[in-house]
């Protein structure tokens, strides 16, 4: 074998550079390997941010430098030579990692040219094909640099105009900070202006309701000076005009009796004629003791639950829990007239002085008032919250009206106008009240006590204990007398003007009805009847404190007495009316 000697070979006439080949070949082992290390030289590319010649890197990677824009500023000029650098560098890597791998076919080349001629020829345009998609590999590279950059430029001025805007919103927030401490503040001040005007509005409404309660006070001593003075003039009127008829009939007797029997007359008559014109007075016989039932009336249906009778005359009014009010004759028993329009069963029953109204009490919590003539309804009284258990009309004052309801209260009425005047409160359910005069009532209550009441001040002028639990009361005629009964089964008669008992009436089996017998005392105060439980009537004579005289013919419990001026007695049970002479 001869000298060693470098022999280049021309792979390919497409490369775009040569592959030098230097192998040392040593006449004495040409298969093992050469202590001088075979080289396949390759392209070599300097990290200056462009390749070092044209022929070995090729087009793109000049045409990818010479790209970028002379505008760039020079931190954007950094950052692409250190984007290319780092690019470079990952394909010098590369190229190490090919050229370790096309390692054997270089000590391949050691062995004689002649046999691997063909074997070198197709690795090298396999070598070459790999290295053009290297080249291509780095053009996409560049391409993605450039783009990058560009949406970088374009990222910085989105980021510039983002802190425009924040900076924008930043003053925006201050001024709205300033002017929320102001409208704060202005509201902290309309606010202590607004606690100021409440105050003053109390004070105001305070003042307002003083004076409106002064008012009414004022009102009430107008009202009641006005029905004074009213019944001063009336009576005033009433002594004229009983001057004048004393003056015309003295005058008529004088012209009737001439001179002699003037003083004749005088001496005989003078004192009839002074009782006579006395107001109010009315020529009542003696009561004679009932004995006889001559008339029975079937009233209500589902029981009756009061009685009275008209002033001074024989008409009874009953009412009951079929929610109606009728008028009888007592003589006939024939029904005269039925009040309609009632809600509720009826607990009690009154008539004013004059005849002219007719009020019921009910368990709807109400009072209903009617006109006699016509039996048109007047007014509804609405105030008590439970339910009315009695009522009575002022024997002075046509249009006063006083009832007693469960809720603890006594309430005054005007008839006139349908509205309460006054209320009074009780510690103990009134079960039962009735007027003595104008101004004073008395009632009867579940702790035992009866109570006198004077409705221009509204208050409790005196108290006894009567019972342990007073049902009912009834005031006599004259007013002199207050006849009261208990769930004691006892009848009390007490004297208005010392209020001290004057007779007490009971009997072996006269038992009270409940909360609901109403007794009653004849009009000449000498006869007190009550009804009984087991259903008879006892009646007892005043002056006379014996033995009761019993009526029967009832069928159940006598809930209700009333005695008429002109002479009858009328008891009623839940299903009938007995009248009785």
């Amino acid at each position: 074998m001869g000298p060693l000697r470098p022999i280049r070979v021309q792979l390919a006439a497409r490369t775009p550079s040569s592959l030098l080949l230097s192998s040392p070949v040593s006449p004495s082992s040409s298969s093992g390997p050469s202590p001088h290390r075979s080289r396949l030289t390759s392209p070599r590319i300097e990290a200056t941010g462009h390749a070092t010649s044209s022929s070995s890197l090729g087009t793109p990677a000049t045409s990818s430098s010479s790209g970028l824009r002379p505008t760039m500023t020079v931190v954007e000029t950094e950052s692409g030579k250190a984007a290319i650098r780092k690019a470079l560098w990952s394909l010098r890597r590369r190229h190490l990692v090919e050229e370790g791998a096309h390692r054997p076919a270089i000590e391949a080349l050691a062995r004689p040219f002649a046999a691997q001629s063909v074997e070198w020829k197709e690795k090298a345009e396999k070598n070459e094909l790999e290295l053009q998609q290297c080249y291509k590999a780095q053009s996409r590279l560049s391409e993605q640099l450039v783009t990058e950059i560009e949406e970088g430029k374009a990222s910085k001025a989105l980021l510039k105009e983002k802190e425009t805007l924040i900076t924008t919103l930043q003053d925006e927030l201050g001024q709205t900070s300033e002017e929320n401490v102001q409208l704060k503040q202005s509201l902290e001040e309309k606010t202590r202006a607004l606690d100021l005007l409440i105050q003053e509005h109390q004070a105001a409404k305070a003042q307002l309701e003083q004076a409106l309660t002064k008012m009414k006070v004022a009102q009430d001593e107008n009202r009641n000076l006005i029905d004074r003075w009213m019944l001063e003039k009336m009576k005033d009127a009433e002594r004229l005009n009983e001057a004048n008829a004393m003056y015309e009939e003295m005058v008529l007797k004088l012209k009737s009796a001439g001179v002699g029997g003037i003083q004749h007359n005088a001496l005989q008559e003078a004192d009839g004629v002074i009782r006579c014109s006395e107001a109010g007075y009315m020529d009542i016989a003696e009561t004679s003791i009932p004995s006889t039932c001559i008339v029975t009336i079937r009233a209500h249906d589902g029981g009756c639950g009061s009685i009275i009778f008209q002033h001074n005359t024989d008409k009874l009014i009953s009412g009951g829990q079929d929610q109606t009010v009728k008028i009888w004759s007592a003589h006939t028993g024939a029904l005269i007239t039925t009040l309609q329009g009632c809600l509720g069963s009826v607990n009690d029953l009154a008539v004013t002085n004059d005849n002219k109204f007719v009020i019921a009490a009910c368990s709807s919590n109400k009072l209903f008032v009617w006109e006699v003539n016509g039996g048109r309804p007047r007014h509804t009284l609405t105030g008590h919250t439970k339910n009315v258990s009695s009522v009575d009309a002022s024997w002075v004052k046509s249009c006063v009206l006083a009832s007693s309801s469960n809720d603890r209260t006594i309430k005054i009425w005007d008839l006139q106008t349908g509205f309460c005047k006054s209320t009074m409160m009780s510690g103990s359910n009134p079960n039962s009240l009735a007027f003595i005069d104008g101004d004073i009532l008395c009632s009867g209550h579940r702790d035992g006590n009866l109570r006198l009441w004077d409705i221009r001040s509204g208050k409790c002028t005196s108290q006894i204990t009567a019972h342990l639990d007073v049902s009912s009361v009834c005031v006599s005629r004259s007013k002199n007398f207050v006849l009261t009964s208990g769930k004691d089964n006892v009848h009390n008669l007490f004297d208005v003007r010392t209020l001290e008992v004057c007779g007490t009436f009971k009997a072996t089996g006269n038992r009270v009805v409940g909360s609901w017998g109403r007794p009653c005392i004849s009009p000449d105060e000498n006869c007190i009847a009550a009804g009984a439980n087991d259903g008879s009537v006892y009646i007892w004579s005043r002056l006379r404190n014996g033995v009761p005289t019993i009526l029967e013919g009832h069928s159940s419990s006598v809930v209700s007495s009333a005695w008429c001026g002109l002479g009858p007695l009328a008891t009623a049970d839940k299903n009938h009316i007995y009248i009785w002479t």
